[in-house]
């Protein structure tokens, strides 16, 4: 049998899978069904994400010396970040950097829906990146692949919109839940950054799809956290004072990376040649790696290393290796890696690579945790548990640069197993989140789309109103008027139209004005003006103009502005039709009960 008749044969015979589930299967049992499916194959994604990480990274590195700097730390990233660039431009042919900002653009302006080839191309060029020394996360990328998976399996079972959400929820929830072996988590993942609202329909999907991801997790790896962590010393209430100003520290630290970040990512973007990206980029991150070994990758080993309290390891592999016992040089050392973290993320995909900010806003938590504890102890002799407040510092920086406070705190707990410091965990959390939300609105992922308006937030009028768009509410049935007809033939028109306004429209469909009934009926009357009355002399302008590709939350600010009720569309200056507030109205009344409908 050819391609095309296989093909056209498997096209039938699933549509006719679809008929059926459609007969038998209402939508919203069959989502659950679909969400276990989900789960499953999002959890298997996880699973070869790390394992190729791991393989790439371990071939690379296993190696090295830990006595002596290592000058192949020079040449691995930038190798890795020309493979990628090499898998993007000829087999990807797509941007795939920034996959949660992508998930969130989807869900907000593309009806949730995400290319077939999203299910895989970031789960391989993040594994080289990483494998290679990217000072990325893979987190971002296996959101990305989980969303995409349940976007394509909704899609194949012609999901509404609204289900189709949901799926994409799931399979980030999953993916979160698989790579981290920490279901809360991966569902606090889609209700605070993807600001997917917790219902009666959304709650067992996410629920379900985030178990399921950890349990495929957990038969491959055990029930190990991810983090070895042993708290050998309880949390007292005399601590608490420390942890607030942790909390605070974290979040000015949470402020310096997000603002770093987008410094960075603009710098890099006004550099137009790909390969001058990938040059610089090359350098600053193969540098950084050298002289701070912990920068490569993940960064996991040294978090490993912190929680244990063996942080003069933290040198190893460096010039600096001598000065392993000098605390005040480890103090200074860990410093210098906290703040050029960020760096060397943004270095990373600014030239190329793909991963994501998650764990080195993780790895920059708990070097900020351990550098606070360690630099009071001594100084003060206060005793602080610098395993503790590493932990602690993890979740606070999370908290700020996602705004995601109660994700960080679940997610730190389920990783490391420290739930005994749940009540400084939310403490910290908490604060730092606070913080920063002083001074930034927006977290990591949406300040990009909140930038261009195209985001889909947690205030649901404007959720509701990114889901209309203007071509959809156009209405068409307005009779125009040329500008040099008298008003004889305008009367002729008004006689046969049931609408009080009439747009005024050259011979190009230009619109340059509007007639209103009301301005005129006073001499519509008159047939003694029939003939020397023209549409130039009693035309009016429109309070304003709306743009077909305007969003709708700017179209209502304009109804606003001009307290206006009908107000006419334009593409480019064309006349298009018009749009009441009348329509947009009833148009909102309606996805606002489509989409809460639970």
């Amino acid at each position: 049998m050819a391609y095309k008749e296989r093909h056209n044969f498997f096209t039938r015979w699933w549509l006719k899978v679809v008929s059926w589930r459609e007969k038998h299967i209402k939508e919203r049992n069959f989502l659950i069904i679909l969400a276990l499916l989900v789960g499953v194959i999002c959890g298997f994604a996880a699973q070869l994400l790390k394992y190729l990480i791991h393989l790439i990274s371990d071939f690379l590195t296993s190696h090295l010396s830990a006595t002596t700097a290592n000058y192949l730390y020079l040449v691995y990233p930038m190798v890795g970040i020309i493979l990628v660039t090499l898998f993007i431009n000829y087999v990807v042919k797509d941007n795939i950097s920034h996959g949660v900002t992508k998930v969130l653009y989807a869900i907000s302006r593309n009806k949730s829906r995400l290319k077939k080839r999203n299910m895989y191309a970031s789960l391989i060029a993040s594994s080289i990146t990483i494998g290679f020394g990217g000072s990325v996360g893979a987190e971002g990328p296996i959101v990305y692949t989980g969303a995409a998976i349940g976007s394509n399996v909704g899609q194949a079972f012609r999901l509404s919109s609204r289900m189709l959400m949901l799926l994409v929820g799931c399979g980030a929830a999953a993916g979160i839940a698989g790579i981290f072996r920490a279901p809360i988590a991966g569902m606090l993942f889609t209700l605070e950054v993807l600001m997917i609202d917790l219902t009666g329909t959304t709650v067992m999907p996410l629920l379900i799809s985030s178990i399921t991801g950890a349990t495929v997790a957990y038969i491959f790896e055990g029930y190990n956290a991810e983090f070895f962590f042993s708290q050998s010393e309880p949390f007292a209430v005399a601590r608490i004072p420390y942890a607030v100003l942790l909390g605070i520290f974290c979040g000015f630290i949470s402020l310096y990376f997000t603002r770093a970040i987008f410094m960075m990512e603009k710098m890099f973007s006004r550099i137009a040649h790909r390969y001058q990206k990938i040059l610089l980029g090359g350098v600053i991150l193969a540098g950084l790696i050298f002289f701070f070994p912990p920068l490569y990758g993940e960064g996991y080993g040294a978090i490993n290393n912190l929680l244990e309290g063996d942080y003069s390891k933290i040198v190893d592999g460096t010039f600096f290796y001598v000065d392993r016992e000098n605390i005040w040089f480890i103090a200074c050392f860990i410093g210098a890696i906290i703040l050029t973290k960020v760096f060397a993320t943004s270095a990373t995909n600014g030239a190329g690579g793909v991963g994501g900010t998650f764990a080195p806003s993780l790895f920059v938590g708990a070097l900020c945790g351990f550098l606070f504890a360690f630099v009071l102890n001594n100084m003060f002799d206060l005793g602080i548990s610098s395993k503790n407040f590493t932990l602690l510092g993890m979740a606070g920086v999370m908290s700020g640069v996602m705004h995601a406070p109660l994700m960080a705190i679940f997610l730190t707990a389920e990783m490391t197993g420290g739930y005994g410091l749940f009540l400084p965990l939310l403490i910290v959390s908490a604060l730092s989140y606070m913080t920063i939300r002083v001074f930034e609105p927006y977290s990591i992922y949406t300040m990009r789309l909140a930038q261009k308006g195209d985001l889909l937030t947690h205030e649901k009028d404007k959720a509701v109103l990114t889901l209309l768009k203007i071509g959809n509410l156009v209405e068409k049935d307005f009779k125009s008027v040329r500008p040099e007809m008298n008003l004889k033939e305008v009367v002729d028109i008004i006689a046969t139209s049931n609408r009080n306004l009439f747009p005024v429209v050259d011979s190009e469909g230009m619109l340059i004005g509007t007639v209103l009934l009301d301005d005129i009926r006073n001499i519509m009357f008159r047939p003694d003006l029939y003939k020397k009355m023209h549409v130039t002399r009693f035309m009016s302008m429109p309070p304003a103009r709306i743009e077909i590709n305007q969003p709708m939350e700017e179209v209502m600010r304009i109804f606003d502005k001009t307290n206006a009720w009908n107000l006419p569309v334009v593409d480019k200056g064309k006349y298009v039709g018009f749009v009441s507030k009348s329509k947009i109205f009833n148009s909102y009344r309606r996805v606002l009960r489509h989409y809460c409908d639970d």
